[in-house]
């Protein structure tokens, strides 16, 4: 296979002219977002160019603090992006997402690096990317999670409060919202997995072919990290709703508010 092309910034700025169509497109839809797209396409370089030459470095110089340095600081971002969100929740709401989008990442990157793959769960060029892939993916499914789950809630705050007078119980009355919850959270994964390889070559298959990996190898990497964010995304949603939704109740089983 041929070696990837190297892009030259003459040619790498090319791609910003792209902007300009969805900016009229846009403009012609009367969508009053394109201060938001700037804005965002200028944030999205920034970050992405110092995380290029933060991993460069980490690349050229590995060692165990780097590696768990980054690792730990993707985790804190995705947990400050789900509770940013959700500013409102109780406390201890909060405590429940913080603790099972970490312990449901830390241990699938494990068991993924160190299982699957075989290498050392300090090794850079492994556990960051993968890291990415699925913190990534587990931000996005626990804040869809949770939204779902606070949307129900608020929908339905009069049959709640009446169920509760006849005596239904906190978990009766909030499970089915959890459940219905977890299962949207869960659908883009899902949907995701259904068309990979006929609808769309993923980003990790893609990134591998293009480094001049072959098909094949790229094909069983995909599979695997596929298999590692459906598993993070439903552990994660999961412990954050039915854990989350019994720190809703007191111990004289009245729900309370949010």
């Amino acid at each position: 296979m041929n070696p990837v092309i190297q892009f030259q910034i003459r040619q790498f700025l090319l791609i910003y002219l792209l902007l300009i169509v969805v900016a009229l497109i846009m403009r012609k839809c009367k969508i009053d977002q394109t201060k938001l797209l700037i804005l965002a396409s200028i944030k999205m370089t920034v970050q992405l160019v110092l995380a290029g030459l933060i991993l460069t470095y980490i690349f050229q110089n590995p060692h165990p603090v780097f590696t768990m340095t980054y690792l730990f600081s993707m985790i804190s971002f995705s947990i400050h992006r789900v509770l940013s969100k959700n500013k409102d929740l109780s406390k201890r709401f909060k405590a429940v997402i913080a603790a099972s989008i970490t312990f449901s990442g830390i241990f699938v990157i494990v068991y993924f690096v160190c299982a699957v793959v075989g290498e050392s769960v300090f090794n850079p060029q492994y556990v960051i990317p993968i890291s990415g892939m699925i913190m990534g993916n587990t931000m996005t499914g626990v804040s869809l999670g949770v939204k779902t789950f606070r949307e129900l809630m608020d929908g339905q705050r009069i049959k709640i409060h009446a169920l509760l007078c006849i005596g239904a119980s906190p978990s009766t009355i909030l499970l089915p919202f959890v459940k219905q919850a977890l299962e949207t959270a869960m659908l883009p994964t899902l949907n995701s997995m259904v068309g990979m390889g006929i609808v769309s070559l993923p980003g990790m298959m893609t990134g591998q072919i293009l480094a001049g990996t072959l098909p094949t190898t790229a094909i069983l990497y995909q599979i695997a990290i596929m298999i590692a964010i459906c598993t993070v995304v439903t552990c994660s949603c999961f412990g954050s709703l039915f854990f989350g939704y019994k720190t809703l109740y007191d111990k004289n089983t009245q729900i309370i508010c949010e």
